[in-house]
């Protein structure tokens, strides 16, 4: 597997360059006190899907989004991309209350979310034309370009998306998600759909973007992967089942970058970890619900 490169100060242990980040980085996300509740499916009475949670995330920093089916991850990050209105509490993006969706909020979903009417880039410069004003068509067309060769896929650009396997459609959902250049990327189980060899190369070009961009984009990120989690993020947000779910524990991914997948599976910090969120996922079954 291959490891991605990034460079750190060599002059300071690990624990206080996490530390010193910790202190001067400012804030990217913060979600206050929010409440989500929507009518229910039956008409009667009130279905609350997330209650009273608060979360503040770094510039730069990767956070997963864990739990069961219908504990609230997508709701929760539907409130950070503008899509779902707090029914109360605050959510601030970059210092600005979050009323709706944004260019300085990129989306990737699990189902790609692309026009199969256009080609690969087509579909990408859509996007940028939408998103960013100022700059001229040519200039627009040459983001499209770098964002497409940075993925591998400009040989493909003249594709349709049902021409594209799985693991395709995704590079390029992600590579529209980069093109306009957002400071906080949600990807809601994005990988959720992809074979496991697909989905660990996604793994892989995702945080070369990352480091591309000098770690400067903020991620946040739902999954269902205690693995996948693990592998990506700097903190692991574990939300109790729904209704009316609210975070049960954060959970921080001390694992020094660049991470490889084949060796931090025996490293004893990712065993203590992992053990960790089983054990978060898992409490509500026992062997006497078993019969």
């Amino acid at each position: 597997m291959e490891t991605v490169e990034i460079h750190t100060p060599t002059e300071k242990s690990f624990a206080e360059s996490v530390i010193a980040e910790a202190l001067n980085t400012p804030l990217s996300i913060d979600v206050d006190n929010v409440t989500v509740s929507f009518p229910s499916s039956k008409g009667k009475g009130i279905y609350t899907a997330v209650k009273e949670i608060s979360l503040k995330v770094k510039k730069g920093e990767i956070i997963s989004l864990i739990g069961h089916s219908g504990c609230g991850k997508s709701t929760l990050m539907g409130t950070i991309s503008g899509m779902v209105k707090p029914t109360t509490g605050t959510v601030t993006a970059n210092g600005n209350r979050v009323t709706g969706p944004g260019p300085d909020r990129g989306i990737v979903f699990q189902n790609y979310s692309l026009l199969p009417w256009l080609t690969v880039f087509q579909n990408i410069y859509e996007a940028v034309d939408s998103a960013i004003k100022g700059k001229s068509t040519s200039k627009k067309k040459e983001l499209v370009e770098q964002n497409l060769k940075m993925v591998n896929l400009w040989s493909h650009k003249d594709k349709l998306p049902g021409q594209l396997s799985g693991g395709m459609k995704q590079r390029v959902a992600i590579a529209r998600a980069f093109a306009i250049n957002p400071s906080i990327l949600l990807l809601d189980e994005p990988f959720g759909a992809l074979d496991a060899l697909t989905k660990s190369s996604m793994h892989v070009e995702l945080l070369k973007l990352w480091n591309l961009d000098n770690r400067q984009k903020t991620i946040v990120m739902v999954t269902h992967d205690i693995e996948e989690a693990i592998f990506l993020s700097d903190r692991v947000v574990v939300l109790n089942n729904g209704p009316a779910a609210t975070i049960k524990e954060i959970v921080d991914v001390h694992l020094e970058r660049p991470r490889n997948k084949k060796d931090i599976v025996h490293d004893p910090e990712y065993m203590k970890i992992h053990d960790r969120l089983l054990s978060l996922l898992i409490d509500k079954f026992s062997i006497h619900d078993i019969h």
